[in-house]
Parts: structure tokens; C-alpha cells; sequence
């Protein structure tokens, strides 16, 4: 069982070297209370071509349209393909805390 949802690219076209692009997914989705969504790279893709994910975290609320940042950290522009397997989409469980403001924290082991 696949650790996430894949995500494909809808159109065809370079990624130039050095440079980051916003892609389309044309997927907007619904998630339940206590979860929110991240974006993860596909490691053949960085690994082989320098490609990786910008940002990333989707909350729970979010409604519109999930957007991926690519950025091509290669020396060579990378022609993408309609339909090419792009990210993985992880929904991940979150636990969320009342912050408290205080005027000082207690001494740790890892100090101050």
C-alpha cells in the first residue's frame, strides 16, 4: 500500500534549470477534522533530475484548487509530460494545543 495519493502533472512543458513553477493539479479535496495534507517528492525524481517540492502543508480548511512548487535545482531544463507522476499527496493526523504565553521557560537539559 502506497504511503500517499499520487499527483500528476496536466500539461506538458519545461522546467528550466535553476528555477522554481507553480503546477496545476486541478484536485481540490476535503479533509476531516484533526488532519491536514503535505506534499512530499518522489525521490527517483529528485534524485535523478534535482527535482523537488516547494511548501507543502494544505490545511483542513483550505478549499481551492492544490497547486505543487517545483523547483529544478539541476543544471539542465527538465521536460515534464502530461500525465507524469509529479508528488505524492501524505494526509497526515495533527495534534493541535491552547498556546499560553509565560514570562520565562524552566531550565532543560537542552538549556535555555
Amino acid at each position: 500500500m502506497a504511503a500517499g495519493y499520487d499527483i500528476y502533472g496536466l500539461k506538458d512543458g519545461p522546467r528550466p534549470a535553476q528555477r522554481q513553477m507553480l503546477v496545476d493539479s486541478a484536485i481540490a479535496m476535503g479533509l476531516p477534522r484533526g488532519t491536514y495534507s503535505r506534499l512530499a517528492v518522489r525521490s527517483g525524481m529528485a534524485s535523478k533530475h534535482g527535482i523537488a517540492v516547494g511548501g507543502g502543508v494544505i490545511d483542513a480548511d483550505y478549499p481551492g484548487e492544490i497547486k505543487v512548487i517545483l523547483s529544478n535545482h539541476g543544471n539542465a531544463s527538465y521536460e515534464f509530460t502530461a500525465g507524469e507522476l509529479i508528488r505524492q499527496l501524505m494526509v497526515e493526523k495533527i495534534q493541535t494545543h491552547d498556546a499560553m504565553e509565560i514570562d520565562n521557560m524552566e531550565d532543560t537539559e537542552r538549556g535555555t
